[in-house]
Protein backbone atom coordinates (compact mmCIF):
# COMPACT_ATOMS: atom_id res chain seq x y z
CA UNK A 1 0.00 0.00 0.00
CA UNK A 2 1.38 3.42 -1.01
CA UNK A 3 2.46 5.63 1.86
CA UNK A 4 0.32 8.70 2.39
CA UNK A 5 1.90 12.07 1.68
CA UNK A 6 1.46 15.39 3.47
CA UNK A 7 2.70 18.96 3.10
CA UNK A 8 3.25 20.82 6.37
CA UNK A 9 3.40 24.63 6.24
CA UNK A 10 4.96 26.37 9.23
CA UNK A 11 7.64 24.70 11.34
CA UNK A 12 7.12 26.25 14.74
CA UNK A 13 6.85 23.90 17.71
CA UNK A 14 3.39 22.67 16.69
CA UNK A 15 4.07 22.27 12.96
CA UNK A 16 7.39 20.57 13.61
CA UNK A 17 5.69 18.13 16.00
CA UNK A 18 3.06 17.25 13.38
CA UNK A 19 5.62 16.82 10.59
CA UNK A 20 7.93 14.61 12.64
CA UNK A 21 5.11 12.41 13.93
CA UNK A 22 3.69 11.92 10.44
CA UNK A 23 7.14 10.92 9.17
CA UNK A 24 7.70 8.66 12.17
CA UNK A 25 4.53 6.78 11.23
CA UNK A 26 5.59 6.15 7.65
CA UNK A 27 4.14 9.10 5.76
CA UNK A 28 6.01 11.03 3.10
CA UNK A 29 6.33 14.57 4.43
CA UNK A 30 7.15 17.84 2.70
CA UNK A 31 8.04 20.43 5.37
CA UNK A 32 7.84 24.09 4.34
CA UNK A 33 8.84 27.30 6.12
CA UNK A 34 10.24 30.70 5.18
CA UNK A 35 12.85 30.36 7.96
CA UNK A 36 15.88 28.52 6.56
CA UNK A 37 17.12 27.57 10.03
CA UNK A 38 13.85 25.79 10.90
CA UNK A 39 13.94 23.95 7.58
CA UNK A 40 17.53 22.87 8.19
CA UNK A 41 16.68 21.53 11.67
CA UNK A 42 13.90 19.25 10.41
CA UNK A 43 15.44 18.15 7.09
CA UNK A 44 16.86 14.85 8.36
CA UNK A 45 13.52 13.75 9.82
CA UNK A 46 11.22 14.28 6.82
CA UNK A 47 11.17 13.29 3.15
CA UNK A 48 11.62 16.82 1.81
CA UNK A 49 12.28 20.16 3.50
CA UNK A 50 11.91 23.39 1.53
CA UNK A 51 12.45 27.07 2.24
CA UNK A 52 9.49 28.89 0.68
CA UNK A 53 7.15 31.79 1.35
CA UNK A 54 3.46 30.93 1.04
CA UNK A 55 2.89 34.38 -0.43
CA UNK A 56 5.16 33.50 -3.37
CA UNK A 57 2.65 32.07 -5.85
CA UNK A 58 5.31 30.75 -8.21
CA UNK A 59 7.06 28.87 -5.40
CA UNK A 60 3.78 27.38 -4.18
CA UNK A 61 2.81 26.16 -7.64
CA UNK A 62 6.22 24.49 -8.00
CA UNK A 63 5.56 22.34 -4.91
CA UNK A 64 2.92 20.26 -6.69
CA UNK A 65 0.49 20.30 -3.78
CA UNK A 66 -2.18 18.54 -5.82
CA UNK A 67 -0.17 15.33 -5.55
CA UNK A 68 -0.42 15.22 -1.75
CA UNK A 69 -3.06 13.41 0.31
CA UNK A 70 -3.29 16.29 2.74
CA UNK A 71 -1.88 19.64 3.80
CA UNK A 72 -1.37 20.96 7.31
CA UNK A 73 -1.22 24.74 7.65
CA UNK A 74 0.46 25.47 10.99
CA UNK A 75 0.87 29.23 10.63
CA UNK A 76 -0.72 31.59 13.17
CA UNK A 77 1.67 34.54 13.36
CA UNK A 78 0.45 35.80 9.97
CA UNK A 79 -3.29 35.52 9.35
CA UNK A 80 -2.95 36.45 5.67
CA UNK A 81 -0.34 33.74 5.07
CA UNK A 82 -2.50 31.14 6.83
CA UNK A 83 -5.57 32.03 4.78
CA UNK A 84 -3.63 32.24 1.50
CA UNK A 85 -1.99 28.84 2.06
CA UNK A 86 -5.42 27.33 2.77
CA UNK A 87 -6.92 28.79 -0.40
CA UNK A 88 -3.96 27.68 -2.54
CA UNK A 89 -4.02 24.14 -1.16
CA UNK A 90 -7.73 23.80 -1.94
CA UNK A 91 -7.37 25.35 -5.40
CA UNK A 92 -4.53 22.95 -6.21
CA UNK A 93 -6.72 19.96 -5.40
CA UNK A 94 -5.68 18.93 -1.88
CA UNK A 95 -8.70 17.07 -0.51
CA UNK A 96 -7.82 17.26 3.20
CA UNK A 97 -6.58 20.64 4.40
CA UNK A 98 -6.11 20.92 8.16
CA UNK A 99 -5.33 24.36 9.56
CA UNK A 100 -4.04 25.58 12.91
CA UNK A 101 -6.07 28.54 14.17
CA UNK A 102 -5.01 31.22 16.62
CA UNK A 103 -8.46 32.14 17.90
CA UNK A 104 -12.18 32.11 17.10
CA UNK A 105 -11.93 34.96 14.57
CA UNK A 106 -9.18 33.11 12.70
CA UNK A 107 -11.37 30.00 12.83
CA UNK A 108 -14.34 31.78 11.23
CA UNK A 109 -12.18 33.07 8.37
CA UNK A 110 -10.67 29.63 7.74
CA UNK A 111 -14.13 28.05 7.57
CA UNK A 112 -15.17 30.55 4.91
CA UNK A 113 -12.15 29.80 2.70
CA UNK A 114 -12.67 26.04 2.74
CA UNK A 115 -10.49 24.52 5.49
CA UNK A 116 -11.57 20.89 6.00
CA UNK A 117 -10.57 20.80 9.66
CA UNK A 118 -9.51 23.55 12.03
CA UNK A 119 -7.35 22.94 15.09
CA UNK A 120 -6.82 25.18 18.09
CA UNK A 121 -3.52 23.83 19.53
CA UNK A 122 -4.50 24.36 23.17
CA UNK A 123 -7.16 21.70 22.57
CA UNK A 124 -5.11 19.19 20.60
CA UNK A 125 -1.43 18.24 20.63
CA UNK A 126 0.63 17.99 17.46
CA UNK A 127 1.20 14.26 17.95
CA UNK A 128 -2.50 13.57 18.45
CA UNK A 129 -3.33 15.66 15.41
CA UNK A 130 -0.84 13.75 13.25
CA UNK A 131 -2.51 10.43 14.04
CA UNK A 132 -6.00 11.74 13.36
CA UNK A 133 -4.86 13.20 10.03
CA UNK A 134 -3.27 9.93 8.87
CA UNK A 135 -6.27 7.76 9.64
CA UNK A 136 -9.62 8.90 8.31
CA UNK A 137 -11.42 6.24 10.32
CA UNK A 138 -9.73 7.37 13.54
CA UNK A 139 -11.99 9.91 15.25
CA UNK A 140 -10.13 10.48 18.51
CA UNK A 141 -6.79 9.51 19.98
CA UNK A 142 -5.27 9.45 23.50
CA UNK A 143 -1.85 8.12 24.46
CA UNK A 144 -2.13 5.91 27.56
CA UNK A 145 1.56 5.02 27.36
CA UNK A 146 4.35 4.86 24.76
CA UNK A 147 2.81 1.65 23.40
CA UNK A 148 -0.89 1.60 24.29
CA UNK A 149 -3.37 3.99 22.65
CA UNK A 150 -7.03 4.66 23.38
CA UNK A 151 -8.80 5.46 20.11
CA UNK A 152 -12.31 5.99 18.81
CA UNK A 153 -12.87 4.46 15.37
CA UNK A 154 -15.60 4.14 12.80
CA UNK A 155 -16.62 0.52 12.37
CA UNK A 156 -15.93 -1.15 9.04
CA UNK A 157 -18.81 -1.84 6.67
CA UNK A 158 -18.22 -5.59 6.88
CA UNK A 159 -18.63 -5.48 10.67
CA UNK A 160 -22.23 -4.24 10.45
CA UNK A 161 -24.75 -6.93 11.41
CA UNK A 162 -22.18 -9.04 13.24
CA UNK A 163 -21.63 -9.38 16.97
CA UNK A 164 -18.40 -8.67 18.83
CA UNK A 165 -18.23 -12.37 19.62
CA UNK A 166 -18.39 -13.24 15.91
CA UNK A 167 -15.79 -10.65 14.97
CA UNK A 168 -13.39 -11.73 17.72
CA UNK A 169 -11.50 -8.44 17.37
CA UNK A 170 -9.21 -9.11 20.30
CA UNK A 171 -7.76 -12.16 18.56
CA UNK A 172 -7.80 -10.85 14.97
CA UNK A 173 -6.72 -7.24 15.56
CA UNK A 174 -5.32 -7.35 19.11
CA UNK A 175 -7.70 -4.67 20.35
CA UNK A 176 -9.88 -4.46 23.45
CA UNK A 177 -13.37 -2.94 23.16
CA UNK A 178 -14.00 -0.42 25.94
CA UNK A 179 -17.31 1.03 24.74
CA UNK A 180 -19.51 1.70 21.72
CA UNK A 181 -21.22 4.98 20.79
CA UNK A 182 -24.47 4.91 18.83
CA UNK A 183 -25.71 7.42 16.25
CA UNK A 184 -27.38 9.51 18.99
CA UNK A 185 -24.09 9.82 20.86
CA UNK A 186 -25.14 7.43 23.63
CA UNK A 187 -22.26 5.38 25.04
CA UNK A 188 -22.48 1.76 26.19
CA UNK A 189 -19.52 0.76 28.34
CA UNK A 190 -18.66 -2.95 28.25
CA UNK A 191 -20.98 -3.68 25.30
CA UNK A 192 -22.94 -6.93 25.01
CA UNK A 193 -20.74 -9.33 22.97
CA UNK A 194 -23.81 -11.00 21.43
CA UNK A 195 -25.47 -7.79 20.23
CA UNK A 196 -25.35 -7.15 16.47
CA UNK A 197 -23.46 -4.01 15.48
CA UNK A 198 -25.47 -1.30 13.71
CA UNK A 199 -24.29 1.06 11.00
CA UNK A 200 -22.96 4.49 11.98
CA UNK A 201 -21.70 3.48 15.41
CA UNK A 202 -18.19 4.05 16.68
CA UNK A 203 -16.02 2.04 19.03
CA UNK A 204 -13.71 3.15 21.81
CA UNK A 205 -10.83 0.66 21.92
CA UNK A 206 -7.36 0.20 23.34
CA UNK A 207 -4.71 -0.90 20.86
CA UNK A 208 -0.96 -1.39 20.67
CA UNK A 209 0.80 1.33 18.66
CA UNK A 210 2.12 -1.28 16.20
CA UNK A 211 -1.44 -2.39 15.37
CA UNK A 212 -2.94 1.08 14.95
CA UNK A 213 -2.29 1.51 11.21
CA UNK A 214 -3.70 -1.95 10.43
CA UNK A 215 -6.81 -1.20 12.46
CA UNK A 216 -7.75 1.93 10.50
CA UNK A 217 -6.47 1.07 7.00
Amino acid sequence: MKNKSYAVFGLGRFGKSVAMELAKNGAEVLAIDSDAEKVKMIAEYVTYAVVADVCDMEAMEALGLGNFDGAIIAITHDLNASVLATILAKEMGVSNVVVKAKDEIHTKVLKKVGADKIIIPEKESGIRMAHSIMAGKLLDFVELSDRVKLVEIKIRENWVGKSLKELDLRKKHKINIVAVRNEKGEIEVGPDPDKKLEANITMLVTVDRNQLDKLVE
